[in-house]
């Protein structure tokens, strides 16, 4: 092995250690956990059984709190991804100072804490609060609307929050697309939507897929904003995890339901991935 390559292993090492300290291990553990049984003196016993899964599979309420965080995660992608695309066109074609402002301005929501974040959605949103007050001062409304709690509050916050996800990948694969192509689509007579829908937007998928998959990742795993916009009254998958790990400390109970999750997110992922390969390549060629 020459010196040059054991350098290499060596600078690898330490990322090495960081997947497998924080990633691996912790996966593995929570996998073992899924499958231990609910403890009577502790948050789990010493034997292993498929009881955990076999509950989840057949409670509709476990079914319909995960289809429920799933369809959520897949709203705020499209309307991440419908919110995004004309920002990102802009910001790909705007230079010096007007590019500095715009990206100061779709970065603005990371800048701001989560529960300030979610704390200004439920000062907004609530009965008294300015939106309902405005609305009544128009006379679009009679009565105050009940905004607060709901799941199209929470899918608002996660759109708001995740649209920087979204807009930065599609921007960078807008500003790969050679002008030259845009240009003679254009001389051979094809309009503007036809330039936009058989040029730009094969084009940009490169950036269209890993923004949706992050933003739909991070909408599926998301805690903070559904427990606090959606309270007790529309439950999600991650918030439910939680309350059986650190409420009723049901820890095998807690790991099968992330495992859960995560499965079928990877799903979710793998089958989209499979029905835009075509597009992908395509988008490479």
């Amino acid at each position: 092995m020459t010196r040059r390559r054991m350098l290499r292993l060596s600078l690898a090492i330490p990322a090495v250690a960081l997947i497998f300290v924080f990633m691996i291990l912790p996966i593995t553990n929570m996998v073992e956990m899924s499958f231990r049984t609910l403890g009577t003196t502790g948050p789990f016993g010493d034997d292993y059984t498929m009881a955990h899964y076999g509950r989840i599979l057949t409670d509709g309420y476990y079914w319909a709190i995960l289809l429920r965080s799933l369809m959520t995660a897949g709203a705020v992608t499209v309307l991440c991804l419908i919110v995004s695309y004309p920002i990102a066109w802009h910001l790909s074609r705007a230079t010096g100072l007007k590019a500095v402002l715009l990206y100061a301005l779709i970065a603005s929501p990371l800048m701001t804490g989560v529960l300030v974040r979610n704390f200004g959605w439920m000062i907004v949103t609530a009965l008294n609060g300015p939106l309902n007050e405005s609305l009544i001062a128009l006379g679009i409304i009679d009565m105050p609307l009940r905004l607060l709690f709901t799941q199209t509050l929470v899918i608002l916050a996660l759109v708001h929050v995740f649209v920087p996800f979204m807009v930065l990948p599609i921007n960078n694969a807008l500003r790969n697309i050679p002008p030259a192509l845009t240009e003679a689509a254009a001389s051979m007579g094809a309009t503007r939507a036809q330039t936009f829908r058989n040029v730009i937007l094969p084009l940009s998928f490169p950036g269209i897929y890993p923004g949706m998959i992050l933003v739909y990742v991070l909408s599926v795993a998301a805690f903070v904003t559904p427990a606090l916009l959606g309270g007790q009254m529309v439950s999600y998958m991650p918030t439910l995890i939680v309350a059986e790990l650190t409420g009723t400390y049901r820890w095998p109970l807690g790991s099968a339901l992330a495992i859960t999750l995560s499965a079928s997110t990877l799903l979710i992922v793998a089958i989209f991935t499979a029905l835009t390969w075509k597009l992908m390549e395509r988008a490479r060629a």
